[in-house]
């Protein structure tokens, strides 16, 4: 008998799921990997891979504290993903689409069966494009953007529903079919994964989770080596800094975005448990992320300074589920703004919006409540992706 995979929602609970759990747990042997990057037209045609010193190297994936264009968002589809949450995450998302827009034009993707629902829920300030969607992580299913000498690119990381636990028939054309839409170049990646996996300071420097790449579930026979190396053809890094993460744990396999993210070149904002929290895996991610970032340096060798934001108390939010992501680094740097995620413990909200905002100098910064959002397991990031201004155009 069939099983239905997870949803987005679900944690991997079971006992022989937990069992298996460890720190990096998946295989970093490799061989001799298959299949080559990809660069389409338009249209979506693939016409080879880039030759070494071809234009291709020299693109980069620009900080998200640059300029944009605009946001990518999308439209929760499917009831058999969130169940009776269906409603409540769809009104998370207008809210959290309504208030990028604030600063920036944002499109929404959703099914043409409801993308009139949809614009009636976000208002006339959020353009809707009919698009064939299945969930809401636009972060995981939409392109990264790149810029370089021929302007802008996306990056189709063959997106497969975090190793096959979503169902994601739609979601795995997503980038090819926006691309495809906007008449940008796409770029097949020649390792599967997804955006919420990379976090880039604009200045050479990338970090990532062993967990959710060096995972066969993705990536099966490709060694870290390997993936590292695509990072820096396909991004234009110099330097990637591995944390550990956690494998299994949760449908992401502990992507960056939750843990770790650059405020600037040189200082990375670091996901903390609260101090009363027993021993977990989580919390040994956490110290583990901490020994890490000390060590390490980036790619124009400097120390790094590492800033704690503190997660907030758990019996003070107002969200609930098991699933419940309450983390503030999964906020969302936009033209002129940051949205940071609001929880319900006052204090924390506060002192996470402060730290932010400090970090973030210039930039008015917007709390808002995403409860259901949350309860799947995800964050304001996760449900956004910007498209950056591609060089010599100005910003819309």
């Amino acid at each position: 008998m069939a099983h239905p995979r997870p949803s987005r929602r679900a944690l991997l609970q079971s006992g022989a799921a937990l069992a298996a759990l460890a720190l990096a747990g998946c295989s970093s042997s490799g061989s001799s990997d298959s299949g080559a990057q990809q660069q389409s037209g338009p249209g979506g045609t693939a016409s080879g891979a880039a030759p070494s010193g071809s234009p291709a190297a020299a693109r980069a994936m620009p900080a998200e504290s640059g300029p944009h264009t605009r946001t990518f968002m999308a439209w929760p589809a499917l009831e058999e993903v969130w169940g009776d949450q269906l409603p409540g995450v769809r009104q998370d998302i207008a809210a959290l689409a309504q208030a990028v827009a604030g600063f920036e034009p944002v499109v929404l993707l959703a099914r043409p069966d409801q993308a009139e629902q949809a614009r009636q829920a976000c208002g006339s300030s959020v353009a809707v494009l009919e698009l064939a969607v299945d969930d809401l992580w636009a972060r995981d299913t939409g392109p990264t953007f790149v810029t370089g000498p021929q302007g802008l690119a996306g990056i189709d990381f063959n997106f497969n529903g975090w190793g096959d636990k979503q169902t994601h028939a739609n979601d795995g054309q997503v980038a090819r079919e926006l691309l495809s839409h906007d008449g940008i170049p796409r770029v097949q990646a020649p390792v599967t994964g997804e955006g919420g996996g990379v976090e880039v300071d604009g200045e050479g420097t990338l970090m990532a989770c062993e967990s959710s790449w060096v995972n066969d579930n993705r990536n099966p026979g490709k060694s870290r080596d390997r993936i590292e190396a695509a990072f820096k053809d396909l991004l234009g890094v110099t330097k990637v800094i591995w944390l550990k993460g956690v494998a299994g744990q949760d449908i992401t396999d502990c992507h960056v975005d939750a843990l770790a993210r650059f405020a600037e070149p040189g200082t990375v904002l670091l996901h903390r448990p609260a101090a009363d929290t027993p021993p977990d895996v989580w919390t040994t991610a956490s110290a583990q992320a901490v020994q890490a970032l000390q060590s390490a340096t980036d790619a124009r060798g400097r120390s790094l300074k590492v800033v704690d934001l503190p997660e907030p108390d758990f019996q003070l939010i107002e969200g609930s589920g098991k699933n419940f992501l309450a983390t503030y680094l999964n906020y969302y740097v936009c033209n002129g703004g940051v949205i940071v995620p609001r929880f319900g413990d006052r204090a924390a909200d506060d002192h996470a919006a402060g730290v932010i905002g400090d970090l973030h100098p210039g930039r008015k910064v917007t709390q808002v409540t995403i409860n259901h959002i949350a309860a799947g397991g995800g964050g304001i990031h996760c449900a956004t992706q910007q498209q950056p201004v591609a060089p010599g155009a100005g910003s819309s």
